[in-house]
């Protein structure tokens, strides 16, 4: 296969994942092991200066070739994310440099643990979530919505977006 037709093959690819006006001109193929060539185009995206597509393609005897991989990777100059630290090193620098204040979270774990078990004013207890003793009283008609206020509303099992129960199948 020429590299024309290789070209070809990599811009086909790189328009299924991005406008083909973000892709500039060829700037190298590289063989990067045996049967593998990687084409490096230009990036033309405004945010990412100095980052080039990269698309890997098949070269094996007998076969057609393929795309493997198509990236968008930095250049030397380009502009990166600092790398990640996880939460337990930043928590601990943070508190190296702030060794008299305490950490926002920490405070609300401290007051839940002393507050355990005592109620605000306007929180419920159990009594409070007790259901009435009259409910036991109600007959099937009066739970169904009969003779209740509101009943001429439609029940949820005749709205159309309402899940309805499963059907039998009976095709066997």
């Amino acid at each position: 296969m020429t590299v024309e037709e290789r070209t070809a093959l990599a811009l086909a690819a790189l328009a299924e994942v991005t406008d083909p006006a973000d892709v500039g001109d060829l700037l190298d193929a590289e063989e990067v092991e045996p049967g593998v060539i990687d084409l490096r185009f230009a990036c033309r995206l405004p945010a990412y200066a100095d980052w080039h597509w990269t698309v890997s393609t098949s070269d094996l005897p007998d076969t057609r070739p393929t795309v493997l991989e198509v990236e968008l990777l930095p250049g030397e100059g380009s502009l990166l994310a600092p790398p990640w630290v996880p939460w337990a090193e930043r928590l601990a620098d943070w508190r190296r440099q702030h060794p008299d204040e305490q950490h926002p979270g920490e405070a609300a774990d401290e007051e839940s643990e002393e507050d355990e078990g005592e109620l605000d004013e306007g929180e419920l207890d159990e009594d409070d979530l007790a259901v009435d003793d009259d409910l036991d009283e109600l007959d099937d008609a009066e739970l169904q919505g009969e003779g209740v206020d509101g009943a001429d509303e439609p029940d949820a099992a005749d709205d159309e977006r309402a899940p309805r129960p499963a059907e039998e199948d009976r095709s066997l």
